[in-house]
């Protein structure tokens, strides 16, 4: 036998063993770790999909929540404004009910003043229509006389 085919011979045997070795021992956990690798970066996508799609929903409903809350703010700005306007209204009304009633009482009072004037008037009138007749009369009327006149007269007037 050759040298170089014993060695040729030796070196496939080696070749031989080293390729069992490597596909009994190492190859497994090799492949696990790589299986492992691969699991653990298809989970951490589906995790980072899932996030994703939670954080689309989350989105979502923040702004659904802020549509709401607006909505409502809108409402209570509308009732608000309602409320003063009623407010305002109302004291408008009110406003106009006060100067009427002292329209009224200003009349009334103007009125009694005029009365009053009017009645004093008609006592100095009859007092002066007395005064005149007792100088045509040339006499002097007792002071009953002249009040019952005064008061006859201011009647009549």
């Amino acid at each position: 036998m050759n040298p170089t085919f014993m060695t040729l011979l030796g070196q496939m045997i080696s070749f031989a063993i080293l390729i069992w070795f490597t596909v009994k021992f190492i190859w497994p956990p090799l492949m696990q770790a790589i299986e492992e690798r691969q699991r653990k970066i298809a989970e951490g996508l589906a995790a980072a999909d899932n996030a994703q799609k939670s954080l689309a929903q989350a989105d979502a409903k923040v702004a659904e929540e802020l549509k709401a809350a607006r909505a409502k703010a809108n409402e209570i700005i509308e009732q608000a404004h309602q409320r003063a306007n009623q407010l305002i209204d109302a004291a408008k009304r009110e406003a106009v009910a006060e100067a009427a009633r002292q329209k009224a009482l200003a009349e009334a009072e103007i009125e009694a003043a005029a009365n009053r004037a009017k009645e004093e008037l008609r006592k100095q009138v009859a007092a002066l229509a007395v005064a005149g007749a007792e100088r045509l009369l040339q006499r002097e009327i007792n002071a009953n006389d002249q009040k019952a006149l005064i008061d006859e007269l201011a009647a009549q007037l």
